[in-house]
């Protein structure tokens, strides 16, 4: 849904093309073990995305893996407030940062830290205070589905109709957050959370239908094991079969590509945006024409 703005700091932000946001996370314990950094590392890390070509840093400090875990919000905000400041320090305002929590409070304090955007993997289930401190703090919020907590999450998997019953949760949290005056919202279908392995490609195969809710779409597939368990591989073995998904949700209609591996994300856009440019005026049509058809048949 190009172009789309975000306010930043204050400021309107466009962007015009996909965008891609780099990874990097402040835990012991991560599924992908290098993306694992403290404060220092995270800096470090944050340099070498921006000269990439990264769009976006998200930041995290709780592991959301199965089995991972629990820490306190203390603990939490402990990993996350020294690294937004290594990371501010390092480079500056030059790309927005997104802090990956589901705690208002840790939320809260980051923003006072210099964070710029709220990743919630939980959709605002795991914390009720967090869609008012989203609304007061007047920063975009990225919503995700998921069903329960981490934990057991994967025991939540009974859907009718995948699609529709996500493409439905998001919309009603939506509202939700438009009604508090949330005016920038990002819609993540939640792949790995609280769906099969199938489950995770029949979202990416309607992929489209997700136009409906009228947000920007994040789609969050790095190296996850709806991609290492579909092939038999490891995290660190999935990077190519990662880059061919990313092509696919771009096809279909992704906006942002939450990443770890940001060299090859930023080349897979930029491919895919050659793709576009030398694509008939009738394919475009036609492009144009399966995202209304997407939204018709959509009951939201």
């Amino acid at each position: 849904m190009y172009p789309f703005t975000l306010k930043i700091g204050g400021e309107l932000r466009t962007w015009t093309r996909p965008v891609v946001m780099g990874i990097i996370n402040v835990t012991p314990d991560s599924f992908y073990a290098a993306s694992r950094r403290d404060a220092d590392g995270a800096a470090l890390q944050a340099a070498a995305m921006v000269q990439a070509g990264c769009d976006i840093i998200d930041l995290g400090g709780y592991s959301s893996r199965p089995g991972a875990a629990d820490v306190t919000p203390e603990e939490e905000s402990a990993r996350l407030l020294p690294a937004i400041k290594t990371i501010r320090d390092a480079v500056g305002d030059a790309v927005p940062l997104s802090i990956d929590t589901f705690r208002a409070s840790v939320a809260e304090a980051c923003v006072a830290a210099g964070a710029d955007i709220i990743n919630d993997i939980s959709g605002g289930d795991l914390d009720d205070d967090m869609f008012d401190t989203v609304a007061r703090l007047r920063v975009p919020y990225i919503l995700m589905h998921t069903r329960s907590n981490p934990a057991d999450m994967q025991s939540h998997t009974q859907y009718e109709d995948v699609t529709a019953e996500v493409v439905r949760d998001l919309a009603f949290k939506i509202d939700r957050l438009r009604q508090l005056g949330v005016a920038d919202v990002i819609a993540d279908p939640g792949f790995g959370f609280a769906k099969t392995l199938d489950q995770n490609y029949e979202l990416m195969a309607n992929l489209m239908a997700f136009k409906a809710l009228h947000c920007p779409l994040l789609v969050g597939i790095s190296r996850k094991s709806m991609i290492y368990k579909e092939l038999g591989l490891t995290p660190q073995e999935s990077l190519n079969a990662t880059t061919a998904l990313h092509m696919a949700a771009l096809i279909n209609g992704a906006d942002i590509l939450r990443v770890h591996d940001v060299k090859e994300a930023v080349e897979t856009v930029r491919i895919y945006e050659a793709l576009q440019r030398n694509s008939s005026p009738e394919q475009r049509i036609i492009s144009e024409a399966d995202k209304d058809e997407a939204k018709r048949n959509m009951m939201i």
